[in-house]
């Protein structure tokens, strides 16, 4: 789910919220909206750039998963002697 509103969602939180301040805010991200795509509209080599972005990014994940799973895993960490005196004298590092 993403964690961001859509057009839509801002009117429809401007209208609930109800505040002068949210009111302000909605408008504010739908101009945003409506910009966006009036760019995006006009600008055919824009958009697809963005669709390559979009599908390249895809391309990477699948890569570096890939990748992860070929690496071994990370060596155990060398075990500790604990700091101070030990009377322990069978135990010999």
């Amino acid at each position: 789910m993403p964690w961001v509103f859509t057009e839509h969602g801002a009117i429809q939180a401007a209208n609930v919220l109800n505040s002068p301040r949210a009111v302000e805010m909605g408008i504010y991200v739908v101009r945003a909206f409506v910009k966006l795509r009036e760019l995006l509209a006009s600008n055919r080599e824009l958009a697809r750039r963005f669709e390559q972005l979009v599908a390249h990014d895809q391309a990477l994940g699948v890569i570096l998963s890939a990748i992860r799973k070929l690496m071994p895993p990370p060596p155990e960490p060398p075990k500790n002697r604990p700091i101070g005196f030990t009377a322990d004298l069978e135990e010999k590092s």
